[in-house]
């Protein structure tokens, strides 16, 4: 019986998710919208199966071991959330539920071994650098790897870009329309720097000035994902105390930053830090969302017509529910068509670390999205994240067709500064 779920000793989130069980009436629009049920086509590996499965558990009816293997496979995509026509907040049950059920699962000594790796160093900038750097020495002996080894390596850039410095204040072009803080994160600071950069210059262009706090660090999403809230919450209450009242928005320029960033008041339900948490959530919006409505100066229309097509971010587009604002930012760039992929509702893949925990699901939806995205033949590929972007393009390269592959921030940057887009051999 639903009552039988322990609400009470989990409080408010409790509450939360046994709402999020009663509301799923078992209609089965989530199926067509789940990538690993199209992949795999099990019950069980679909939102419906998952709720069931979680049900029990909180009941008392079934081991989390037992249902571990199918909650594990869970991308944390939410595109079963935007196809709901029940509304079921999955999330509320999802990111819960596989805090309360890690402590209970036994796990492979690969299996502790691969999430301490990913754990202990994704969220620091430093210690990423560092791994980056001895992955690509044995980048040769990749085809010999086990499998989750190969496709940490197959997703190392051929480059690291340079360490760079950041301005704490960045002063806005013209008379000031806004203020607005900027998280710079830990995996993007590393991999890709230049998509923050181009955030300040097109923030600052529009009328927007720039703090970078000092103190800011890994927003939580990688832990919050996998169910370690604990870790999520000690890094997240580093942002708590670096992030100032005094602004006007919290920008993010990756949705997965940005969706956990949101859901931070859900994070800290029931601690100590739960106001001011709410308080920071209710400020962030993805730089996106941010620009379009405040409003931009149109660019300058690209030197030679080009083709882009735009891949929804899954946590742009179903956590937050953030669509149309990239799309019509892209549109203000004259010269630019912007076009629909093939089965632009499917998830990369990426999701945080799944596709280090689960190479086989998240190579086939790689592939399957490659193919949607040079369905469209594209000049550019636009997305919002960036583990969307290092998915994505690691398998454009594998199908032969290295079509460059950018933020929505980093096509207007181009734009303003009078630019073209890079060409890959």
């Amino acid at each position: 019986m639903l009552h039988e779920i322990p609400v009470d000793r989990y409080g408010a989130v409790g509450r939360r998710m046994a709402r999020a069980v009663e509301a799923c009436v078992h209609c089965g629009f989530c199926l067509a919208a789940c990538p690993t049920y199209r992949v795999l086509g099990e019950e069980m590996d679909s939102p419906r199966g998952r709720i069931f499965l979680m049900k029990e558990v909180l009941e008392g009816h079934l081991e989390p071991q037992e249902a571990a293997p199918f909650v594990d496979r869970c991308l944390g995509c939410f595109g079963c959330v935007t196809a709901c026509p029940s509304g079921v907040a999955y999330g509320e049950l999802l990111t819960p539920y596989r805090e309360y059920a890690s402590a209970k699962v036994s796990r492979s000594w690969p299996d502790r071994l691969l999430r301490w790796l990913t754990m202990e160093t994704l969220p620091y900038p430093g210690r990423l650098r560092a791994a980056l750097r001895l992955a690509r020495l044995v980048r040769p002996a990749a085809p010999y790897l086990p499998a989750r080894l190969r496709a940490m390596v197959s997703l190392v850039p051929d480059r690291l870009s340079r360490q760079r410095g950041t301005a704490s204040t960045v002063a806005p072009a013209g008379a000031r329309r806004a203020r607005v803080a900027v998280l710079v994160g830990c995996v993007q600071r590393v991999l890709h720097p230049e998509i923050h950069e181009a955030t300040v210059r097109v923030l600052a262009r529009n009328g927007v000035e720039v703090v970078v706090p000092d103190d800011q660090g890994c927003c939580g999403a990688l832990a919050m994902h996998v169910g370690e809230g604990a870790r999520a919450r000690q890094l997240a209450r580093r942002n708590l105390s670096a992030f100032p009242d005094d602004v006007d928005a919290v920008i993010t320029d990756a949705a997965g930053c940005g969706s956990a960033m949101k859901e931070y008041g859900f994070l800290f339900a029931g601690q100590p830090e739960e106001e001011q948490a709410r308080k920071l959530a209710a400020r962030v919006r993805d730089v996106s969302e941010f620009l379009d409505g405040l409003g931009i100066e149109a660019p300058p229309p690209l030197l030679a017509p080009a083709r882009a097509v735009y891949q929804d971010a899954c946590h742009l587009l179903h956590a937050q529910g953030v669509r149309d604002a990239p799309r019509r930012l892209l549109g203000t760039v004259g010269n630019l068509e912007v076009v629909e992929p093939a089965e632009a509702e499917l998830c990369c893949g990426s999701a945080g670390t799944y596709s280090l925990e689960h190479p086989d699901v998240a190579a086939e939806l790689g592939r399957r999205k490659a193919r949607g995205l040079l369905a469209a033949d594209p000049d550019v590929v636009v997305t919002g994240n960036v583990g969307c972007m290092v998915q994505i393009r690691a398998h454009l390269r594998a199908a032969g067709r290295p079509v460059p592959v950018l933020h929505t921030v980093q096509v207007l940057d181009l734009a303003y500064r009078g630019q073209g887009f890079p060409r890959l051999a």
